[in-house]
């Protein structure tokens, strides 16, 4: 059985500290534990893998502004780590309230370790057991890798070695392939079949077959079960069901090839292995194409739906899931390659989305080498959306959860090219008192003179845009115009403006 956080508590090396929970986290002492750290760093978090016990001196905490301390509780939350513990003294008397809260609404258990003990004994003598366990929990993989090697050679289907995989590990087991298609399937004994408790945890390993993903496995542990036991031997076991995939199933070439020319265009890959992978998937190494990425808590159940609109709308596409990330590729005709993009925009624009999921569509890139711009410009766009002035409802497609790169070419232009403080400074010289105005009076004569800009100067659009009388409308323009120098109609201040309206959203 894995070591849990309880166990960590009553080793004699941790006791000496005199921990404390100080979250009132729901089973949090039956917490897996994988092992234990110490980092005064801040930005630990993305080098962690999860379910660790991570020391914290407080040093770098005691110093540390309030909302740092909450973002590094967020971000090991986030991560999945086990449980945060801080040694408070001198310089840390208690911890914040501001990091409890969020430990608390983040469901991450922070301890307060009271008196001061070397954490290099802590960590040798804690870890020391968890290497044991770990030599223990690879035996048991290779032991259970070895009996589907053997249901596998006497003829068994994936239905058969999974269910080997869920008798030895008290896991669920579920294969699925790339797009989202069970492939096989088995319960654990004591497991209600065909469901999902709220107090399970799904632990998922990559299948990979000739290096390119086939597959996914999901490993449904119950309440109470061995997250690490489970995880380990779904590890050992991917060579075997590798085979079996191959065996049964061998994917096509073009299927690889789409899949790895997806991972390619993620990564950012040099052109020439592009142009090697995309004629092999479908895609024409000149024609044009639009990245699609896709942002979701359920990106994966999207995708089929995904696919559907890609199929509809592109004689050729490829899609690709990552966590939380969706990301795809269609090809265009290049006789009418804008029309048809744009048709794949109000397409995507129809399609349901869950709360937090957000679609951005890449600009047109000609040729498959360029596929990696159109990718990085629709992330590009993604993390422009997260900003606060375009979170408030400016800008096209927030609304429907889906927006256009092409509406953000000036801000995505700005952003890589154009410094915060050459910004910033554009911006005052071209609309500082209007934006003195508003922080004076509270009025918004900014947004107004952006909405107006934004539908061509058409006030009565505009005032519909806003929900103001016309009258309130020509009230508001007249004193943007003293504001800023008079009516920009008709001369070459109009332009200024409006890209300084469109900087000031960044």
């Amino acid at each position: 059985m894995s070591l849990l956080l309880f166990d960590a508590f009553e080793h004699e090396s941790l006791k000496a500290t005199e921990p404390v929970l100080r979250t009132d986290v729901p089973e949090a002492l039956s917490r897996q534990l994988r092992w234990v750290h110490s980092s005064e760093v801040l930005d630990i978090a993305p080098l962690l893998r999860g379910g660790e016990l991570l020391l914290s001196g407080g040093q770098a905490l005691a110093q540390a502004s309030e909302e740092r301390r909450v973002d590094y509780v967020r971000q090991l939350a986030a991560r999945g780590i086990t449980a945060l513990a801080i040694e408070t003294g001198p310089l840390l008397p208690a911890i914040p309230d501001s990091m409890l809260d969020a430990g608390q609404d983040a469901g991450l258990p922070i301890i307060e370790l009271r008196k001061v003990v070397p954490f290099v004994g802590i960590m040798q003598a804690i870890n020391s057991l968890l290497v044991s366990e770990s030599v223990a929990q690879l035996q048991f993989g290779d032991e259970t890798s070895h009996a589907m090697a053997a249901e596998l050679a006497h003829g068994g289907g994936l239905d058969q070695l999974l269910a080997v995989l869920a008798s030895r590990s008290g896991a669920s087991a579920r294969l699925l392939s790339p797009s989202g298609i069970t492939l096989g399937s088995a319960t654990a004994q004591g497991a209600a079949p065909e469901t999902t408790s709220q107090s399970c945890s799904v632990t998922t390993v990559d299948v990979p077959v000739r290096g390119v993903l086939a597959a996914r496995l999901e490993l449904e542990v119950s309440d109470g079960g061995d997250t690490n036991r489970a995880r380990v031997a779904g590890e050992r076991c991917v060579d075997i069901l590798g085979l079996a995939l191959l065996q049964r199933m061998p994917p096509g070439l073009k299927e690889l090839a789409g899949i790895e020319l997806m991972r390619a265009i993620s990564s950012g890959t040099q052109s020439w292995r592009l142009q090697q992978l995309g004629p092999a998937s479908g895609f024409t190494a000149s024609g044009p194409v639009a990245a699609v990425v896709v942002r979701s808590p359920a990106a994966g159940q999207l995708r089929t739906e995904l696919d559907s609109i890609l199929h509809d709308a592109s004689p050729q596409s490829a899609s690709y899931a990552d966590n939380s990330e969706l990301i795809a590729l269609a090809a265009l005709p290049p006789s009418e390659a804008v029309a048809s993009r744009m048709s794949l925009v109000q397409a995507l624009k129809a399609l349901p989305v869950p709360d937090g999921s957000i679609i951005a569509v890449g600009p047109l890139a000609q040729g498959i080498g360029e596929a990696p711009w159109s990718m990085a410009e629709a992330r590009r766009t993604l993390e422009l959306m997260s900003s606060a002035a375009l979170g408030q409802g400016e800008g096209a497609g927030t609304g429907s959860g889906v927006v256009d790169a092409e509406d953000f070419a000036v801000e995505r232009l700005a952003e890589g090219s154009l410094d915060r403080t050459t910004r910033e400074g554009f911006v005052r010289r071209q609309l500082g008192a209007v934006v003195e105005h508003d922080e004076q009076r509270r009025s918004e004569l900014m947004r107004t003179l952006a909405v107006w800009l934004d539908t061509g100067c058409n006030t009565a659009q505009a005032a519909r845009e806003l929900h103001l009388e016309r009258q309130s409308m020509h009230h508001r323009l007249q004193r943007i115009f003293e504001l800023c120098g008079g009516d920009p109609r008709g001369t070459g201040r109009l332009a200024a403006l409006h890209l300084a309206t469109r900087l000031a959203r960044l």
